[in-house]
Formats: structure tokens, sequence, C-alpha cells
């Protein structure tokens, strides 16, 4: 058998297991709305739109459909419509993570229950997140919206991506270097029909091995594969942490910087001259400080003792230079990771942003950067009902988002810890006397 026919063979055993593997995991269904076109009326509502600054309190709003019909103080709640009462709780939009990597339904349903109804891969292997993304939108399982980019581009690829595109068997064991095989890389990614290409311009901070400074490729070679990439309508996200490489990156025209944490103010000015977007992701390097989570290795904890105030620095620079700032997690949503959007909020309320500006770097600011601002992020009539209840007003404690009580992602109900019934309860526990244990 030819190594082709056995790297097909392999692939199609590895989708075979994987599809397996992510029925099993998927084992607590969502609750779903009776129907789409059942109107849900939110009743009392303290609601925060990030397009519009302040609370509206005593609100109503009324979804249909999936989408958010209206939005009004007092308001009315159409006859036949199902009627949620907040009591003053808060309701604001769902989160938009744009950095993650999330490769299976389970950790798909994890992002989902946190808070998350729109999220960007950022890397996944056997293109994972495009059949997430495809998955989610037949509606056949409730989901976050998923944007997909299939593998990283860098020199070395993922042996993953000749698995699937043995027509690059060539750059098998050679490093992809110059335009016309970064062109290769790029159109096999966009013949899967990615929404983002993901370029790494510098090596990685998560492997003990790598030197996150240290730059991956030429403006030349960014600059062919970003000209690649937009003739097909398709943005590239650059993967950069030292200066270098994340200049030449900004230079080429990438739409966005992931983590930046050595970036230097020359670099910073020119972000904000093109409009780049920066996505810190400063809570997954607390990540790396620490035993367990995503990361746990003691090389990797030195690394980050000193990476950490330096990509907190980097941020607060970014923002005080007007470089618009990205929320993400740039967590697999794993069984083992303990980080969250809420982390990230929290960072950059940390680093100088208000509680509005962290919730608007997780919503509108998230949405202009994907190209979806025109239909998410916002508590706003004609947009998609994606939306969250919080407890307590997060303009006031931006910590608020570590503890959400319900999720609506498209107009389905995710989430309701709001109301526990009592057939929910159980009657023993109801008839329990005595103090509690």
């Amino acid at each position: 058998m030819s190594l082709i026919a056995s790297a097909a063979t392999a692939t199609r055993r590895f989708r075979l297991a994987y599809r397996a593997s992510v029925v099993l995991a998927c084992v607590v269904p969502p609750t779903p709305v009776a129907g789409q076109d059942e109107a849900i009326a939110f009743t009392g509502a303290s609601v925060i739109d990030p397009g519009m600054s302040g609370v509206l309190s005593n609100a109503t709003v009324v979804v249909r459909g999936g989408v958010i019909v209206s939005v009004a103080e007092g308001g009315e709640t159409p006859a036949a419509a199902r009627t949620i009462s907040l009591g003053g709780r808060f309701l604001v939009p769902g989160l938009i993570d744009a950095h993650v990597h999330i490769g299976t339904l389970e950790a798909a349903r994890r992002a989902l229950l946190s808070g998350v109804t729109t999220a960007r891969s950022m890397g996944a292997g056997f293109f994972a997140d495009v059949g997430l993304r495809e998955l989610f939108r037949r509606g056949s399982l409730p989901g976050p919206e998923i944007l997909a980019a299939g593998y990283h581009v860098r020199p070395r690829p993922a042996e993953g991506l000749f698995l699937d595109e043995p027509g690059l068997s060539d750059l098998l064991g050679a490093d992809v270097r110059g335009a016309e095989a970064l062109g290769r890389v790029a159109r096999a990614m966009l013949g899967r029909g990615v929404d983002f290409i993901k370029v790494n311009a510098t090596e990685r901070a998560g492997l003990p091995e790598t030197d996150p400074r240290k730059p991956f490729f030429s403006e030349a070679e960014l600059s062919a594969l970003v000209a690649e990439a937009t003739h097909a309508g398709v943005p590239v996200a650059a993967h950069a942490h030292g200066d270098r490489g994340g200049r030449a990156a900004v230079a080429a025209g990438v739409r966005s910087i992931e983590h930046g944490t050595y970036l230097g103010d020359a670099t910073l000015r020119l972000m904000r001259e093109r409009g780049t977007y920066l996505v810190p992701t400063i809570a997954v390097v607390s990540d790396l400080t620490v035993p367990g989570g995503d990361y746990d290795d003691p090389v990797l904890q030195v690394r980050g003792r000193h990476m950490l105030p330096r990509v907190r620095e980097m941020a607060a620079a970014a923002h005080a230079l007007g470089v618009p700032i990205v929320a993400a997690t740039d967590t697999g949503y794993g069984s083992e990771s303990v980080l969250r959007m809420s982390h990230e909020l929290m960072e950059l309320v940390g680093i100088g942003l208000s509680e509005l500006d962290a919730i608007r770097a997780a919503t509108t600011v998230a949405a202009e950067l994907l190209g979806i601002a025109d239909r998410t992020g916002r508590i706003s009539a004609g947009f998609e009902a994606d939306l969250l209840v919080l407890d307590r007003n997060p303009l006031d404690d931006i910590g608020q988002y570590q503890d959400v009580l319900f999720v609506m992602s498209d107009g389905v109900i995710a989430l309701d810890r709001l109301d526990f019934r009592a057939d929910e309860i159980g009657p023993a526990a109801m008839n329990e006397v005595g103090p509690p244990r």
C-alpha cells in the first residue's frame, strides 16, 4: 500500500473513531425551547447592551425565531409568549471567545454552558472545527457558533494536515517556506471552507522547547499569504509573541495579532494605524504559571512568571494607544481546563479597561473583528438571540461572569438555573428536615 493510501486509510479510521467519541461525549442534552417560532419574553430585565451605555431597567425583551424582536423599558408581553421573569437580574449578550481550540462536541458544550455563544477556532486537527461549525449551523444540536481556521500555517504543519490533504505530501518533513509553498497550504485550507487563516508568525509559548520570541516568516512571505487569503475574502490572524515577527505580520496586513506578549510601542502604533486588532489572551499566560489546567510543566511555569507581567504591560499600552482589544481564552475547553472568558474579562479590567469596555471586548469589538457585528454582540431588535443572565451587575463587578445563570444561543435555551422547580429538586429534598450537611 502506498504512503498516500495508508494516510487516507488512517484518516478514515480516525474519523470513525472521532465520530463515535464525540457522540459518547455529548451525553447531557441541553433544554431546547418548545419551538423556534414560539415567542419568549424576558420581563423585569436589567439590560446591558454594549452598543449603548448604562443599564435599561425593568425592560421586556421579546425573542422569536432565534432573533430579538423588541427591547423596551416596561414593554408589552405578547399574549402567547412564554414569559421568563428575571426580577431585576441582568440580561447581557452571549460572549464571543475569539481564540479557542475546540475540537469535540463535549468541549463545545463546556464553552456554551460557560456563556460562550460564538467562538473562533484558532486550530483544530482534522478540520474538526469546520465539522462542528456545519453541525451547529444545521440545528441538529445547540452549540456556540463556530468560525473555523483549520490547521495552523507554520514551517512544520501538523501531520494531520497531510492526512487530510495528501496532495501536499511533498511538503511533509520539510520546512514550508516561500510564497509558493505558503500559497499551496493556504489554498488547501480555503478549499475546506475556513473562515480565517491562522499563521504562526513566531514560535509558541506553550511548549518548553520553543522560544516565543523567535520569528518564523519574513514580511514578504506573510504578505504573500495575506494576499492569497484576501483574494478569497478570508482574513488572516497571526500568532505572534515576539516583536519582530509581530511587526512583520502587521505590516503584511493581518487582521489580528494573537497574544503579542513582547510587542513594542512602534508595533502597537502601527497596529493602531492599520486598524489591526489585538487578542492578548492574558489569562492563559496566568495558566502557564500554575500546576494543572491546560499546561502543567515546570519550564512553562518559570516562563509564564516572566511573561505574565509583560503581556499585561503590553495590553495596557495597546489600550492606551487605542488599539482595539478583543477578549479570548486560548483554551480547548477540555476536561482539565480551568480557564473561562470570565477570567480574561477580569484581566482586562485589571489592565485598565472599564467594565463596559471589557464587555465590549467580548461582544461588539469581537464581533467587528469576526465580521459579524451586524447580527450578534448586542441586545437590540434584529440581532441574534444570544443571551446570558447574571445575578448581579457586571458593570460593578466583572467577576459576575464567573456564575452564568442562563444561556440562550440562537434562541435555544442551553442552560437555565434561574428557578429550580419542585419537580427538578425532587420530593426527598423538599421534605428534608434538620440542619444542612
